[in-house]
């Protein structure tokens, strides 16, 4: 292999170490846990288990959420793909994206038969009935302008009558004891992935507590409905076109 070449894939497997983890626990390769740095704590290990449970272990939320969509639909962040696997076998016309070259193999290998390798900023050509992120897919924002700036590019690819939906919820309890930031929401974290010795770049991952969400998606021509809440606080929000 040319040495350029070489160094370039390497340097790409370091940016999606969450990809490479899931693809080694998947093909049970995996000899180290993938970690996650936080602001707010020690690392945590990430449990890539629960990307692979069978809908009989799906969440509440997930199961809800599932109920809901209809049409031509888009999975937005579908990781391993179990939630578009889910829906093709219940013959929904659904359609996994993610970033992820090495999610893109999972997806493949876990059955699922329409997949797209993209960064939804950069998604366009396509409308769909129903799009939707789950396990806070939605964080993929990063910051409220962030969330702005995707809520405005989503309108793109739903149809006139279509819905978005993604859960997120309300982190206020992190600041039980140490104060809120003063210069930034306070569910604007940073995080970086480690995975066998090796550190990814840090990246902004996004919660956004209720009310908020209700304002932000009104001041960009959105009717927000949140349609289910667990006993953990997680919430589902429907949104759809003014």
């Amino acid at each position: 292999m040319n040495g350029l070449l070489f160094l370039i894939i390497q340097a790409e497997l370091m940016k999606d170490l969450f990809g490479q983890a899931l693809l080694d626990f998947h093909q049970k390769t995996m000899g180290v846990p993938l970690l996650l740095h936080t602001e707010y704590g020690p690392p945590e290990t990430i449990p890539l288990e629960r990307f692979f449970v069978g809908e009989d272990e799906f969440p509440d939320l997930d199961i809800f959420a599932l109920e809901q969509v209809h049409g031509k639909i888009l999975d937005i962040g579908a990781a391993s793909g179990r939630h578009a696997f889910y829906l093709q076998n219940q013959g929904h016309n659904i359609t996994a994206m993610d970033i992820s070259e090495s999610c893109g193999i999972v997806m493949k290998e876990m059955g699922v038969e329409k997949i797209i390798i993209k960064d939804v900023f950069n998604f366009e050509g396509q409308l769909f009935d129903t799009i939707f992120m789950l396990m806070n897919g939605i964080g993929i924002a990063g910051t409220i302008e962030g969330l702005k700036k995707l809520l405005r590019h989503i309108k793109c690819v739903l149809k006139p009558t279509g819905q978005l939906l993604f859960d997120s919820s309300d982190i206020s309890y992190l600041y039980e004891e140490r104060p809120m930031p003063e210069n930034a929401y306070f569910g604007e974290l940073s995080y970086r992935y480690q995975y066998k010795n090796k550190f990814g770049d840090p990246f902004n991952w996004l919660f956004i507590d209720r009310d908020k969400l209700v304002d932000i998606a009104n001041s960009v021509g959105w009717n927000c409905q949140i349609i289910y809440e667990d006993e953990t606080g997680a919430y589902l929000a429907r949104l759809q076109k003014r």
